[in-house]
């Protein structure tokens, strides 16, 4: 007889028997990444390569479609439906990864192939984002085998190949495809758990909005010896500029650019909840950020302000003049409980009450919006009682990631609740060299998945 304990003995022996390792190093050598020229072609082998073949023989009818924006990579949709009154369940990912980076690996590493050290898989897109949909479909083919061709409930997939492009032509799609798309709930995986070993549960994501701050004082750069001390220095001005938005211990003086308060509901949810696993890549400074916030209320509950980038002169070949301009590259991240088309104004009052009306502010505007569902929402704590189930242990509910992900076209066109399911770590070195996906963590997530799928397809779901 099909029990819930054998879906998940399936997709442990998957996973412990080197399948799953075999499936993730057959996906990780197609160098499907979105941010080289040449490499479309590899964006397109990943989905009719890989996966059409794959969800087909699932039973899943496949459909790759090109991006409604020129230049961008195609979008895959797939649908399993075997009962109109069941739930029907909408799963995302992405098979575009960042840059390969191949001179930046340490010796004995490269980013398309899969190595295995100690207790962690090597390799580009390991955990952003191929380990992470093929764990979620691994798990529903351990649920068919178990339930002997059945699973219950529906499943629309979408996987998409632009996501680190900010993912260009998804919210046309999806738009123009909601009748096809509607679900019930999206139940998906990508970025960190709050610490590797704590099974976690995001409902939604922060959003990012980026401006420059520009200052151009003259044509060209003076002599450095026959102007300098006479003539304003623009890297000195911005500076200055820089230290009233932000003290010297990264509280943020543009209070027009935070949240009003930070809500009871995110208190509450974020209440002895740990951040950590950065695996040696930064440290969490105590001292650091919003007063009178724990670390994860300050990345999980608050906004936070980003010097991505700063020049003035030329640093790679520096001469002897005063540089005529200085431009810094900004960020906020913030959480839906601040309004993104009030920062520009925000800025610029603030400079200008400081004394700094010739810095202007330029390239203002929204990158990729944020997006929440309620943590106390009905699929979201299903999703937790039944994760909890399966892995024995406490599942950390998070009101948003820390970083970006395309939650809101599926909030503003499909109407779903989120649950993100993580099953990377913040140390996973993604968009850099090394990347990798721990072990144990991946294991846990088929085991978490394997128990929805099958869930979903009992009684008492909301």
């Amino acid at each position: 007889m099909a029990t819930r304990d054998g879906a998940l003995s399936r997709a442990a022996s998957f996973f412990d028997g080197g399948g799953f390792k075999s499936l993730l190093s057959d996906l990780v050598a197609i160098p499907s990444t979105a941010q080289e020229e040449g490499r479309e072609a590899d964006l397109d082998r990943y989905l009719n390569g890989a996966i059409r073949p794959w969800l087909e023989r699932l039973g899943f009818a496949v459909q790759v479609r090109p991006n409604p924006r020129a230049g961008f990579g195609p979008i895959l949709t797939a649908a399993r439906i075997e009962d109109a009154s069941r739930p029907t369940v909408l799963l995302y990912g992405h098979g575009d990864t960042v840059r390969g980076l191949e001179d930046q690996w340490r010796k004995g590493l490269e980013p398309w192939k899969l190595i295995e050290e100690g207790d962690r898989w090597y390799g580009r897109g390991t955990a952003d984002n191929k380990g992470q949909h093929a764990l979620n479909i691994a798990a529903l083919e351990a649920v068919i085998a178990e339930r002997g061709g059945k699973l219950g409930f529906n499943v629309k997939i979408v996987l998409e190949m632009a996501e680190e492009r900010g993912s260009t032509g998804l919210r046309d799609f999806v738009a123009a495809h909601a009748e096809e798309l509607k679900a019930d709930v999206l139940i998906a995986s990508d970025g960190p758990r709050v610490e590797p070993g704590i099974p976690t549960i995001a409902t939604g994501t922060r959003g990012t909005f980026h401006f420059d701050l520009a200052l151009k004082l003259r044509p060209g750069g003076v002599h450095s010896g026959h102007w300098g001390g006479l003539t304003r220095d623009p890297a000195i001005l911005l500076a200055h500029a820089l230290t009233t938005m932000m003290d010297r211990n990264g509280k943020v003086l543009v209070r027009g650019i935070l949240p009003p308060a930070l809500s009871n509901s995110v208190r509450a949810v974020l209440d002895g909840c740990p951040v950590g696993g950065g695996d040696g890549a930064a440290t969490i400074d105590a001292g650091w950020g919003e007063p009178g916030l724990s670390a994860a209320e300050k990345i999980y509950g608050w906004n936070s302000l980003i010097v991505l980038a700063m020049i003035s002169g030329r640093p790679e070949n520096p001469v002897n003049a005063v540089a005529p301009e200085a431009r810094a590259h900004m960020q906020i991240r913030y959480t839906v409980d601040s309004d993104p088309a009030t920062f520009g104004k925000a800025i610029r009052e603030h400079l200008d009450a400081n004394g700094f009306q010739d810095i202007a502010v330029e390239n203002a505007g929204l990158r990729m919006p944020a997006s929440r569902t309620d943590p106390d929402h009905p699929w979201v704590r299903w999703a937790q009682a039944s994760m909890q189930a399966s892995l024995g242990k406490k599942v950390q509910i998070i009101p948003n990631s820390s970083g970006g992900l395309p939650g809101d076209v599926f909030v503003d066109h499909l109407h779903v609740p989120l649950v993100w399911v993580p099953h990377s770590y913040n140390g996973c070195k993604q968009h850099g060299p090394d990347e990798h996906f721990l072990i144990a963590p991946a294991r846990e997530g088929i085991l978490a998945f394997a128990g929805m799928w099958w869930d979903l397809g009992e009684p008492g779901t909301p």
